[in-house]
């Protein structure tokens, strides 16, 4: 769960294209505030890097119809996709 975590932030950081570090970033971060917005691509682009990075494959609609207030919503629905 802890490495999901820190690829999901560092993945939102690179979405955001912030000056982040994945450490900087809290869990309850939210995804619409000053810091992090992501639109639908980017929430694609990160589907494939998931994929790349946690070697797994992942449901294509992993994110479509759900709505991520802060980076654990996130993480919590990547951790239950890879553990099934």
């Amino acid at each position: 769960m802890a490495e999901i975590g820190h690829v999901v932030k560092k993945l939102v950081i690179r979405e955001s294209r912030l000056a982040l570090d994945p450490a900087d970033l809290a869990d309850d971060e939210p995804l619409n505030g000053s810091l992090l917005r992501i639109n639908s691509l980017g929430f694609l682009g990160m589907l494939v890097k998931l994929e790349d990075e946690l070697d797994v494959t992942l449901p294509d609609d992993l994110f479509a119809g759900r709505k991520f207030t802060t980076v654990a919503d996130i993480v919590d629905v990547v951790s239950a996709a890879v553990e099934s």
